[in-house]
């Protein structure tokens, strides 16, 4: 698998099929999480699980991937109480991911932005 195979496979399969077992498969045992409301590590994984929203949905649209780095532009559901556009940014080392920073930004529909343009690049 290429990286961009990896984390689509590891965001897939601990977000959506809410397997716990992926952290290990998919994650580094020294994973730095760069949220300033998350903490590092594999544990900081597992205690998001739990509180997370029911309908939690990651929809990735644009993904870029060169060397070590893998950036999704998404449409995420169940974050917060709006929908969010968030830019994620991976770095994986020896095929595990190994650090994650983020900008998550409330998506705002095209009709109430000032070009008339969508926020989301997933193809809906």
């Amino acid at each position: 698998m290429n990286n961009k195979e990896i984390v689509l496979k590891a965001m897939n399969e601990l977000f959506h099929e809410k397997d716990s077992t992926a952290i290990e498969r998919y994650w580094h045992e020294s994973y730095q999480q760069h949220n300033p409301s998350m903490i590092n590590g594999h544990e900081g994984l597992r205690k998001l699980l739990p509180v997370l929203d029911s309908g939690f949905k990651w929809q990735p649209g644009i993904i870029v991937e060169e060397n070590d780095i893998v950036i999704t532009h998404s449409l995420v559901h169940g974050w917060g109480p709006a929908p969010v556009i968030v830019v994620d940014i991976f770095r994986l080392e020896d095929g595990k991911i190994a650090e994650h920073w983020d900008v998550v930004q409330e998506e705002i529909p095209a009709s109430k932005s000032a070009n008339g343009n969508g926020m989301t690049s997933v193809r809906l």
